[in-house]
């Protein structure tokens, strides 16, 4: 192998799959705030974390089967194994692999309201917008060595797209509140696992509070957004860890 193919080996998988352009889309459906581009490729990079453990535990599941395509069962089972990974759940409404865990729902005379009534009229940006992520889910599947029956695509579609909406909608609230008002760290790990590290204090003070410019969503209010919607285990220190990572070089414009 040549120098200039092993350096792009090496260097193509950490490049995030979702594309700043994306990113900032997502933002605008629910902000006017302008993103400056660190932020962009911090929101894309924790994204890329979230949806790579979903996807490698949905891997495991589908190992022990003998399969490398993944079915939406093993889905299910990776999300079981790890409640880190019950992340965009308001996808699940939307997506008939979840019914089981959604459940019915009833209204007050007892009476079963129809799945479209439940979802609402309107369809919801991060709805109308899964497509968009289906290049850069596809890539991600490729650089795990897998692939997905088209039913699993359009889940992680889905999730990512509600994930990502999620944390432009902390983001912007962290820069209206000047910082994290609802700091909280839960660690969730079973009897046959080590805990892992705490959540680092000084972190969680430079997180609480912002200064700097209120029109805009800078690469630490996404990462105090990321506190927020992940749990304080694992897979939330690899995402703020490659987001820093990701943007350590990266302008503030």
């Amino acid at each position: 192998m040549s120098t200039a193919t092993s350096r792009r080996a090496r260097t193509v998988p950490d490049l995030p799959p979702f594309k700043p352009s994306l990113v900032k889309a997502v933002f605008r459906d629910v902000t006017p705030m302008h993103v400056s581009r660190p932020a962009a490729r911090a929101a894309a990079s924790v994204t890329r974390t979230v949806l790579r453990e979903i996807i490698d535990g949905a891997s495991r599941a589908a190992a022990e089967e003998g399969r490398r395509k993944l079915i939406p069962a093993d889905l299910l089972s990776a999300i079981g194994r790890n409640v880190e990974l019950e992340v965009g759940d308001k996808w699940y409404h939307h997506s008939p692999t979840f019914r089981d865990l959604t459940g019915d729902l009833y209204d007050a005379e007892g009476v079963l309201v129809p799945l479209r009534e439940r979802r609402g009229s309107r369809k919801p940006s991060a709805v109308a917008g899964a497509h968009r992520f289906e290049a850069g889910v596809r890539k991600l599947l490729r650089s795990r060595g897998v692939t997905a029956v088209p039913v699993m695509v359009r889940d992680l579609d889905g999730i990512a797209s509600f994930f990502l909406t999620g944390l432009a909608r902390d983001a912007a609230m962290v820069v209206r509140e000047g910082g994290v008002k609802r700091f909280g760290s839960v660690t969730l790990v079973t009897s046959d696992e080590a805990a892992t590290a705490p959540f680092p204090k000084d972190l969680v003070g430079a997180l609480s509070t912002r200064s700097g410019d209120a029109r805009t969503i800078g690469r630490d209010d996404v990462l105090a957004a990321t506190t927020m919607q992940l749990f304080g285990g694992a897979v939330r220190q690899r995402a703020l860890t490659e987001a820093r990572e990701a943007t350590r070089n990266a302008s503030a414009d």
